[in-house]
């Protein structure tokens, strides 16, 4: 018990003598160990690795992860040490809420057909969205964390012991300059001075140690970029693999909307059946229409628009009296067989409609070459 009294007597005396020492440097009453130019670099990079990888983590949580209670909960889970429910995405919830909707609305309907179409879409971009969170959560997150909560709080434990140490020494430094002082009035304070100096030598090993732990840590830092960095290409790598799965994933989609005979595309109109005859000469004053949708008009007699497109060549026919037009391709297009036209993006080519094609596609010529192009792949130019 007498053992903890004065041990608690000391450790009292101790924090009284740093607070004094602390408030007089800050009253400008007292000197301050000053730490060497270096040493400050390494704190202030320190610091700096502090602040600014906190900032990417909780941004890239919002990133990963916008709804803020789903958040509170992820961490919840982690505090105590359990898994984390799986959640459904936004994607898979609105492909099965499109698939709900096709089942109603009759799945046979190019309605039904393209909302299921769409839903599978989505449901594909659902999953590859939980992937690439799992992946980021993994690859860079966690290293992160693991820093913060690591790394970083060992750095200011430290710190902390080498800022009580310095309190230390700079007391020890205004007790012995006061002995001499006092030594330089009356030979009775000799006694005095010794002790201080033994005291300050001491103060002063247990500093320089406690610099020197400090010191190796604070350079520890540039590992720790290096490892950031590491875990940065990944996460890049992860988030290229998600856009390039949804970038296919929405092209694909778009050739299935494209070949959808009879199917809605870009525009209301073309959802209404054309009109059951037209005669020659009006169809031939008509203007071009501005949007990419071409109304189907008979011209063999006695011949059936389906049975005109079945055996329609492109690389038989050519341009018709009324005209072409210039069209740029806004996605590279995959031909399926020898009567379409293989496009690539950005690309220029000519374009006309023939009687008795499908609305939704288009004749297209690229110098000697000819196919057929599905008009969602162009952006018609007047």
């Amino acid at each position: 018990m007498d053992f903890n009294v004065k041990k608690l007597a000391s450790d009292a005396g101790v924090f009284f003598s740093r607070a004094m020492q602390f408030t007089e440097e800050k009253l400008g009453q007292a000197e301050k160990t000053e730490l060497d130019a270096h040493f400050e670099s390494l704190l202030a990079r320190a610091d700096c690795t502090k602040n600014w990888t906190e900032k990417i983590l909780r941004q890239t949580e919002v990133l990963l992860q916008p709804n803020p209670s789903a958040r509170v909960e992820e961490f919840l889970y982690e505090k105590l040490d359990r898994k984390v429910p799986s959640r459904v995405t936004n994607g898979e919830l609105l492909a099965q809420y499109m698939t709900e909707a096709a089942n109603d609305f009759g799945p046979g309907t190019p309605y039904g057909k393209t909302l299921i179409k769409v839903g599978e879409t989505q449901r594909r971009l659902g999953a590859a969205e939980r992937d690439f969170i799992h992946s980021a959560s993994i690859n860079f997150l966690t290293p992160l964390r693991n820093f913060l909560e690591g790394d970083w709080r060992t750095i200011s434990k430290e710190r902390r012991i080498l800022q009580n140490r310095r309190l230390d020494l700079d007391a020890c430094k205004a007790r012995l300059k006061k002995a001499k002082a006092a030594e330089a009035k009356a030979a009775l304070w000799s006694d005095e001075v010794e002790k201080a100096e033994h005291e300050l030598r001491l103060t002063q090993t247990e500093f320089d140690r406690q610099a020197e732990v400090t010191r190796l840590l604070l350079e520890g830092i540039s590992s720790t970029h290096v490892n950031h960095l590491r875990c940065l290409h990944e996460f890049v790598e992860s988030q290229t693999n998600y856009y390039a799965q949804c970038y296919q994933y929405m092209l694909d989609l778009q050739k299935q909307l494209g070949r959808f005979s009879g199917t809605f595309v870009g525009n209301a109109e073309s959802t209404s059946p054309p009109p059951a005859a037209t005669s020659p000469p009006a169809v031939a004053a008509a203007p071009l229409p501005a949007v990419p949708t071409i109304p189907v008009v008979p011209t063999i007699v006695g011949v059936p628009n389906t049975v005109a497109e079945s055996v329609l060549n492109p690389n038989e026919v050519k341009p018709p009296a009324s005209g072409t037009r210039k069209a740029r391709v806004l996605y590279d297009y995959e031909a399926a067989d020898s009567t379409e036209l293989a496009l690539l993006a950005d690309e220029m080519i000519t374009v006309y409609s023939l009687p008795g094609m499908d609305p939704d596609w288009l004749i297209g010529e690229r110098g000697n070459q000819k196919g057929k192009v599905p008009v969602t792949y162009l952006e018609l130019l007047s």
